[in-house]
Formats: structure tokens, sequence, C-alpha cells
């Protein structure tokens, strides 16, 4: 049986993907979100965007929990969708295309540690990593990574700030920011997202 989370802004949105999911043949949908519910616990995310705050909640269902997530999004912009990849989602359903089918389909895929990704989603996903790999503006192919940029690195991945970085290495915020400033540069990374995406793509997270 997979143990399935819902988590939603708001109650009807979470009712509407309830609906969607109950009856499925080996699912078992929790009316609350909770912690600690079993190795084939899959969180369902709907969320319209990958804000910030959206960021930080798939972060922690995925990182701090060890959760398999399928994400279901309204729109996702490049950067968003490397933040999503980021957090660790591997799994994405489109809003307007989820139905009972799909959707079941989807946390039966995460459950197993597979992806599921629509065809549209993962030709921009492709390009993006194909266009932070190769060309003028690249990301260096030899590269390397000292160990306290992994550690800064990993816990920027869990969505902290840099003084709660600085505090859990006791380094100061100055250094903190010198060392994500540094590797941003060295890189040619972008911003905070596109570095924590370069280095799990490159085996460090």
């Amino acid at each position: 049986m997979i143990t399935v989370t819902l988590h939603a802004d708001d109650p009807i949105a979470r009712a509407g993907l309830s609906g969607l999911l109950r009856g499925q043949p080996e699912i078992e949908v929790l009316e609350r979100p909770v912690q600690s519910v079993g190795r084939r616990s899959v969180a369902v995310i709907l969320a319209d965007r990958v804000d910030d705050d959206a960021a930080v909640m798939l972060r922690r269902l995925v990182r701090g929990e060890s959760r398999e997530a399928v994400l279901v999004a309204g729109k996702l912009h490049e950067r968003e969708l490397l933040s999503a990849v980021a957090c660790g989602v591997r799994t994405f359903v489109w809003r307007h295309q989820a139905t009972s089918e799909s959707l079941a389909k989807a946390v039966r895929s995460a459950a197993r540690g597979d992806s599921e990704v629509p065809s549209d989603l993962l030709n921009r996903l492709l390009v993006q990593l194909g266009r932070h790999g190769s060309g003028a503006s690249s990301v260096p192919m030899v590269t390397g990574l000292s160990d306290r940029e992994v550690q800064v690195l990993r816990f920027v991945a869990d969505g902290l700030e840099n003084r709660q970085i600085a505090g859990k290495l006791s380094y100061s915020e100055r250094t903190v920011k010198n060392i994500l400033h540094g590797l941003m540069t060295r890189m040619q990374l972008r911003n905070r997202a596109h570095a924590v995406a370069f280095a799990l793509r490159e085996g460090y997270l």
C-alpha cells in the first residue's frame, strides 16, 4: 500500500487532489499531512508556481523527510523548473492534465523511485541542462568543489539563509557569502538555485 499525503494552499484544492486519488488501487490518502508515515510514502504537492515558499516546502518534504514527491504544477518557468529539480522532485504532473489515472500513475512511479515527467516539460529541462552544460557561457567541464563549498551548498539546498548557514558551520556570515560568491563566479552560476542544480548534476549532493 502506498500512503499519500496531500499538500496544498487551501482545503478546496486539497479536497480536489483527494477526490482524484481516492478509490485508486494500492493508494491510501491521509486526511492530514503527517510525518513518519512509512517508506512507501509519497507527498503530492499542488503549487501553481515554485516560488520561495514552495521551494522550502519541497526541500523539507523531499530532503528533510526523505519523501518521494509528485509536483502538480500550474506553470513553471525555467528557473522554477531547475529549482524543483534541485529540491529533489523527479515526478511532475501538469495541473490542467491531472486526472485520476495520470495522478495515480505518477504516485506509483514516485513510490518506485522512478521519474514521470510530461514530454514538453522534459524537453525544457533537457534544454536548460544542456544550456548550462555546453557553450560559451557554460559551467566548465573540469570542476571541483572544496569540502566547505559542498557543506554550504547542502545547507542552501535545505533552504537556509547565509546567517543560518554561518551558525551551523561556525563561520561568519561574510565568510559564507564569500564562499557562495566565489563558487558562483568560478562556475559561472547565476543564483543559488542554479548552484544547487549544478551540484546535484555533478554528484556533489
